[in-house]
C-alpha cells in the first residue's frame, strides 16, 4: 500500500523577521557579519558557516598547515579551538605561546588559507582536560573559580591579556580571521559572570563580531550580549556504563524544533536546574551550533563506537531541523601534550566523573589523532558542498514539520522528514538512520508538499519509492538552475559548476532510490538525455531511468536561451566529490598522480589540459571523464588517502610482532567518582600486562602510522620509558603515529576483569578479557595538495 506523507507549508510571516541583533562587526570589514532573528548574513547575503573544532595545542605545529587544508577541503569554513589555559600556563607566571602552543601562528595559518577562526578562550574549557583547563596553581588559591570572586578574576584578567596579545591585529578591524570568541563553556546559571568575562576580554583588547556562549543545559544568558550556540551528539561517554543509548542522544535523529540538549555536560551539573528560557532564546536568536558530534571520546567506564553514518545522519538532520550554522566537535582529533608537572587529561584523580586516556584525544573524528582520513569526512563533505552552493538559500528558509510525525523518541515506525522552505520553494530532508536500533525500510513512499502560493502542491516522486533502512538525504523542491526550474529531484544537490558555457547542476543519487528529475516544462526549450526516458505530464517534463555516472550529462536548453546541464552521480562517487572552487580557488580539482609536494612550502600540480569541472578524490585509476572529455584542475586544499600493507614499493612490509611477555590475571576492578570504574593503576602495566615489541624500520616513510589489531582493556605504547600512545579497547583498531625510524616500540596490553563495570560496544566485552595484539600493519598516507594564488 502506498504511504503518502503530507506536509502543509504555512504562509511566511509578513514581514519576515529580519531585524538585526546588537552584534557589531568592525566598521571597515569588507563583508560585514550581522545576526538576524533567524539567520546570519555576511556581506549582506545570507550566510551558512561550517565550523570544525581542531585543538592546535593537541597537535604538532609542523603539521598544522596540512591539517587546516584538509579541513578546508572537507568544506569547513571556520576553525574553532579551545585556548586551553593549563596547556599554556601549567607553571604560574610561565605563559607559553611557543612551538605547539603558538596561538598566533595557528590563527595566521587560518587567515592565510581563507579560514575564519573562533578561539574559545575559557577560562574554563572542559574539553576533557585536567581541571577543565584551569591550572592547578589557580585551584590551589583561596578563591571560588567560575564566579565573580575578585581573587579568581585577577588571574583570569592576566590570562585574557596574554591571549589578547597573541591575537592582536588579527581581528576583523585589521582584516584578520577572528569572527567569534566564546566565553567560558557550559556555564548555565551565572549570566552575570558571563557578562563580567566578556567585558574583561574586551578590556584586554579582544574583538569579534560574534561573542558566543554554549546554550545547552537550560542556560541563562545576559540579555543580547552572547550569541547562544547549541550541540548534539550521537553517543556519549559521560553517562553510566549500563545506561544504554541515552535518550538525549537518540533525539538528535528526529526532526524537531527543540534546540537544547540537556545531556551535554550533565555529569558536571544537576539536570533538575533549568533557570533559562529556551523558547525565548529560540524566538530571539537563529539556531546555530558549535558541538555537533563529529565523533565521541571514550572514557574508561564507557567506550562509544561510532559509524560514519551516525555522524552524517545527525548533521543532515540538524539542517532539516533549522540549523543555520553547522559546528562540529571534534572535526580533527589530537593528543594531549605531556605535562611538566602532571598528566593533562580529565580523570578521577582530578575529581571528574570520567577517567580519560592519558594521551589520546582522537575522538573518532573525521580527521584522526594523526591526521587519518575517515569515511565520516566524506559524509560531511557532501553536505558541506550542498551548503557552499545552496546555503544562502537554505539559511533563510523555515523548517516545517509534517502533521504526522514520530510520537516519542522510541517511535521507529513513523518516517522522519521535514522541509526547509521560503513558502515557494525548498529542500526536503529525510532521515531513516539511527545508531544501535536500525530503522526499517519504508516501502511505497511518496511525499506531498502543499505550498501556499498559486502553484499548489507537489507530490513526488511520480511513482512511490522505497526509502531504504539507513538512508538519509536532501531533495530539492522548485530549485532554479540558470533559468530552468527543477520541480523536484530524487537526488541530493551537490553543487553547480560552469562547464563550457553551461551551468551544470551536480546531483547525488541515494543508494537504493532510482534518480528521477521533474522539470517545469514552461522553463525548458529542449532536453537531451544519454540514458533513460523523457515524458511530459501535467506541464512537467519527467526524466526517469537516468544512469548515474560521470559520463551521463543531461543537456538542456532553457526557455530563455541559456544552456543547462544535469549530472547525477552514484552514491559512492558522490561521497568523494571535492569542489575547491567553493572555498576560493578559481577551478575545481581532480587529484591525480601528477599532484605532488614540490619541496618546502610549495605545492604544485603537474597536469595537462585544465578545465573547470568537479573533482573526484581519492585519485582514480584513470582521468575523470565528463561527457566524453577528460578533466583536470587545481584548487586550494589538501586531501590525504591511505594505503594499508603488506608489501609494495610505497607501503612497508607488516612489522613483526614479538611477544615478550604474556598477560597475567586482570587487575581487580577499582572505582572512583560516582562509583564509576577507574583505569587500572600504572603498576599493572609493568607486572601483568601482555608485552609486545615492534621494530620500526629505518626507511619508514614520513607520516606512516602503525595500525594494531588488538583485544584487551587498556593499551599503552612506550619508547623507552616514555609513554607515547594509549587507548581503551572498544573493538576498533589502534593507530600509533609519529614513530621515529629505527626505534623499538614496546606495547603493553591489560586484560579486562570479568566483573569490571565497563561498557564495551557491540559485544566486544568478551574479547576485551583477552590481552593480545593479533596483527600489525603500516598505514602510509600520501598527501595530494595544491594551493591557489
Amino acid at each position: 500500500m502506498t504511504r503518502s506523507h503530507h506536509l502543509r507549508v504555512p504562509t511566511p510571516a509578513a514581514p519576515p523577521p529580519t531585524g538585526r541583533l546588537p552584534f557589531a562587526d568592525a566598521p571597515n570589514a569588507p563583508d560585514p557579519i550581522e545576526v538576524t532573528r533567524r539567520w546570519l548574513t555576511r556581506g549582506g547575503r545570507p550566510w551558512f558557516p561550517v565550523s570544525g573544532e581542531f585543538h592546535y595545542s593537541r597537535y604538532p605545529a609542523g603539521e598544522w598547515e596540512e591539517e587546516l587544508l584538509k579541513m578546508k577541503a572537507g568544506g569547513v569554513t571556520a576553525v574553532a579551538s579551545y585556548v586551553i589555559w593549563i596547556h599554556h600556563e601549567e607553571i604560574e607566571g610561565r605563559v607559553r605561546f611557543d612551538g605547539d602552543h603558538d596561538l598566533r601562528r595557528f590563527a595566521e595559518l587560518c587567515a592565510r588559507h581563507g579560514l575564519d577562526f573562533i578561539p574559545r578562550i575559557g577560562p574554563w574549557s572542559h574539553a576533557e582536560v585536567r581541571n577543565g583547563g584551569l591550572p592547578d596553581w589557580l585551584l590551589a588559591r583561596d578563591c571560588t573559580p567560575r564566579t565573580d570572586d575578585p581573587a579568581y578574576l585577577e588571574p583570569v584578567r592576566g590570562w585574557f591579556a596574554a591571549v589578547a596579545e597573541q591575537l592582536r591585529g588579527l581581528d576583523r578591524g585589521h582584516g584578520g580571521p577572528v569572527i567569534g570568541i566564546q566565553i567560558e563553556n557550559e556555564l548555565y546559571d551565572q549570566p552575570g559572570h558571563l557578562l563580567t568575562l566578556k567585558r574583561m576580554a574586551q578590556e584586554a583588547g579582544l574583538s569579534a563580531p560574534l561573542w558566543t556562549s554554549t546554550a545547552w543545559g537550560g542556560v541563562q544568558l545576559p540579555g543580547d550580549e552572547l550569541f547562544p550556540l547549541y550541540g548534539g551528539y550521537p553517543e556519549a561517554f559521560w553517562t553510566e556504563a549500563d545506561g544504554g543509548w541515552p535518550d538525549t542522544c537518540r533525539k538528535h535523529f528526529f526532526f524537531t524544533h527543540q534546540r537544547d540538549d540537556e545531556g551535554i555536560g550533565a555529569d558536571l551539573r544537576p539536570t533538575t536546574v533549568r533557570g533559562g528560557d529556551p523558547d525565548a532564546l529560540a524566538d530571539r536568536f537563529p539556531w546555530a551550533t558549535c558541538e555537533l558530534g563529529g565523533g565521541m571520546a571514550v572514557a574508561y567506564h564507557r567506550r562509544p563506537r561510532l559509524d560514519a553514518a551516525d555522524i552524517g545522519a545527525l548533521g543532515l538532520t540538524k539542517i532539516g531541523c533549522g540549523s543555520v550554522w553547522q559546528g562540529y566537535y571534534m572535526f580533527h582529533g589530537g593528543t594531549n601534550p605531556a605535562g611538566e608537572l602532571s598528566t593533562l587529561q580529565e580523570s578521577h584523580a582530578t575529581g571528574y566523573p570520567n577517567d580519560l586516556p592519558v594521551l589520546t584525544y582522537d575522538f573518532q573524528a573525521p580527521l584522526g589523532e594523526y591526521g587519518q582520513y575517515r569515511p565520516s569526512y566524506d559524509e560531511l563533505r557532501l553536505q558541506h558542498l550542498l551548503l557552499a552552493d545552496f546555503g544562502h538559500l537554505i539559511a533563510p528558509m523555515e523548517s516545517v514539520l509534517p502533521v504526522e510525525r514520530p510520537q516519542g523518541q522510541h517511535d521507529r515506525d513513523t518516517l522522519r522528514w521535514a522541509v526547509r522552505t521560503d513558502g515557494a520553494s525548498g529542500f526536503l530532508f529525510v532521515n531513516n538512520h539511527q545508531p544501535h536500533e536500525p530503522l526499517p525500510d519504508r516501502p511505497d513512499t511518496s511525499f506531498t508538499v502543499e505550498f501556499p502560493d498559486g502553484d499548489g502542491e507537489l507530490t513526488l516522486p511520480s511513482s512511490p519509492v522505497t526509502v531504504p533502512a539507513g538512508a538519509y538525504f536532501c531533495w530539492p523542491l522548485r530549485l532554479d538552475v540558470a533559468g530552468v526550474r527543477l520541480e523536484w529531484a530524487t537526488a541530493q544537490p551537490v553543487c553547480t559548476v560552469d562547464l563550457d558555457g553551461r551551468t551544470v547542476l551536480v546531483l547525488a543519487a541515494a543508494d537504493g532510490i532510482a534518480p528521477e528529475v521533474a522539470l517545469d516544462a514552461g522553463t525548458v526549450h529542449s532536453v537531451s538525455v544519454p540514458s533513460g526516458d523523457v515524458t511530459e505530464v501535467d506541464g512537467r517534463i519527467l526524466l526517469t531511468g537516468l544512469r548515474p555516472g560521470t559520463d551521463a550529462l543531461v543537456e538542456m536548453a532553457a526557455a530563455d536561451g541559456g544552456r543547462v546541464g544535469l549530472l547525477v552521480l552514484d552514491a559512492a562517487t558522490a561521497r568523494t566529490v571535492y569542489r575547491g572552487e567553493a572555498w576560493g580557488a578559481e577551478r575545481l580539482v581532480l587529484s591525480a598522480d601528477g599532484v605532488v609536494f614540490d619541496g618546502g612550502d610549495e605545492m604544485r600540480v603537474h597536469s595537462t589540459a585544465v578545465r573547470s569541472s568537479f573533482a573526484v578524490l581519492p585519485a582514480p585509476e584513470q582521468a575523470l571523464v565528463v561527457n566524453g572529455e577528460a578533466v583536470t584542475g587545481e584548487a586550494d586544499g589538501v586531501f590525504t588517502r591511505y594505503g594499508v600493507g603488506g608489501g609494495g614499493d610505497e607501503v612497508p612490509e607488516a612489522p613483526p610482532l614479538t611477544l615478550v611477555r604474556p598477560a597475567g590475571p586482570a587487575p581487580e576492578p577499582a572505582t572512583g567518582v560516582l562509583e564509576r570504574a577507574s583505569v587500572p593503576d600504572d603498576k599493572y602495566f609493568d607486572t601483568v600486562a601482555a608485552e609486545y615489541r615492534v621494530d620500526v624500520p629505518e626507511d619508514l616513510p614520513d607520516g606512516a602510522v602503525l595500525r594494531l589489531h588488538w583485544t584487551g582493556d587498556v593499551g599503552r605504547a612506550y619508547l623507552g620509558d616514555t609513554l607515547v600512545a594509549d587507548q581503551f579497547f572498544s573493538g576498533r583498531v589502534w593507530d600509533i603515529g609519529r614513530l621515529p625510524a629505527g626505534a623499538t616500540l614496546c606495547v603493553r596490553v591489560l586484560p579486562l576483569h570479568a566483573e569490571a563495570r565497563v561498557h564495551v560496544p557491540d559485544g566486544a566485552g568478551e574479547a576485551a578479557r583477552t590481552a593480545a595484539v593479533t596483527r600489525a600493519e603500516w598505514v602510509v598516507g600520501r598527501a595530494w595538495a595544491v594551493r591557489s594564488g
